[in-house]
């Protein structure tokens, strides 16, 4: 299993990011102790010349993360045919007790990445570099995350056996079960969609305030992470099963597989990004208050929360065409019903 071409690169991008994180925590914690634009020593010219080298190394190794949880989805679908009983990533993921965490510590791990990428972007436009102690105490903090990543994946891609029987989606989303997925599942439609209009509208007004006033944009970030959370929920409750048109199918995996156009793809990375870019808007609100960053900053942060109100747009837009075309009518005679069907009951 582990010869697999895409196992390989996943094994190789993570050893490669966290022993460079890993590697540059000594220099991290050198910085935080010893860093002082105001001298002219040759220790701090040195140290700032090194921050140019480490910064463009960990952004190409951070980048690389966020790549590797659609790699990682990705090639979980395309192995399912290799497991009896898997029917998408689901069944793959399933295999040994490791599959799921790795998905959730690679989602932790793209998020904690985009925000160190935020906070780097947001450092490197202040002439004195007023963030650097700051993005390199967020780095310490994100070895640990790194590290733990990439060793629960290769305990995950190591425990894979072709001869073990594993459960295929409509075990753990039929209604039958006790996990958290389940419980997901077992959410009213209505109430799923409605709480999602609910929150995208929300997300809007805020957006539209701090692109307004230049203000709110840590609010923005925090209805962003909510507005992730919800869609998901929507995603496993709702609109899954408009897509399959099947009333009992719930699963958020059978989406990105071919038969049904990789629509799940369609849906999922315009969230991730929105969500991302909602966070990145976040942090770059506070640097506002630094005098040298007092024209970036708002900049940027204006720059994320309406790219980001774009993607959370788009995943909403999507919903819609996905109720719209489905002929499973899963809410009868509701408003959204009524208004997708033309007013036709």
């Amino acid at each position: 299993m582990l010869f697999q071409p895409a196992i390989i690169a996943l094994l190789l991008a993570s050893l490669v990011g966290t022993l460079m994180v890993a590697s540059s925590v000594p220099f991290a914690v050198r910085v935080l102790r010893s860093w002082d634009t105001a001298s002219g020593s040759e220790r701090q010219l040195e140290m700032e010349k090194r921050t140019y080298l480490v910064s463009t190394l960990l952004v190409v190794v951070l980048l690389s993360e966020l790549a590797s949880l659609i790699l990682f989805v990705f090639n979980a679908d395309r192995m399912a045919s290799l497991f009896v009983g898997a029917m998408c990533a689901v069944g793959t993921l399933n295999v040994n007790d490791f599959g799921f965490p790795t998905l959730y510590l690679k989602i932790l791990v793209f998020f904690a990445a985009a925000g160190w990428l935020a906070l780097n972007h947001v450092d490197s436009r202040g002439f004195d570099y007023p963030l650097v102690r700051v993005k390199y105490g967020a780095l310490i903090a994100l070895a640990p995350v790194l590290a733990g990543a990439a060793g629960v994946q290769l305990a995950y891609f190591l425990g894979l056996r072709a001869d073990v029987i594993a459960s295929c989606c409509s075990t753990l989303f039929s209604g039958s079960t006790q996990v958290t997925s389940d419980k997901l599942a077992a959410v009213a439609p209505e109430a799923a969609l409605a709480a999602l209009a609910a929150i995208l509208g929300l997300v809007m007004l805020i957006g539209r305030r701090v692109l307004s006033s230049g203000k709110g944009g840590v609010v923005y970030a925090i209805a962003s992470l909510v507005a992730f959370a919800v869609s998901l929920e929507a995603v496993v409750a709702a609109i899954s099963v408009y897509v399959y048109e099947l009333p009992h199918h719930h699963c958020p995996f059978c989406i990105l597989k071919g038969e049904y156009g990789h629509v799940g793809y369609a849906l999922y990375i315009p969230l991730f990004a929105a969500a991302a870019l909602g966070l990145a808007g976040g942090i770059a609100q506070p640097a506002a208050r630094i005098p040298s960053l007092a024209e970036a900053a708002p900049r940027i942060m204006r720059r994320c929360v309406k790219t980001s109100m774009t993607g959370f747009g788009l995943f909403g837009a999507i919903t819609i065409w996905l109720i719209w075309r489905s002929h499973l009518i899963l809410i009868e005679q509701s408003p959204l019903h009524l208004i997708l069907s033309g007013g036709q009951p």
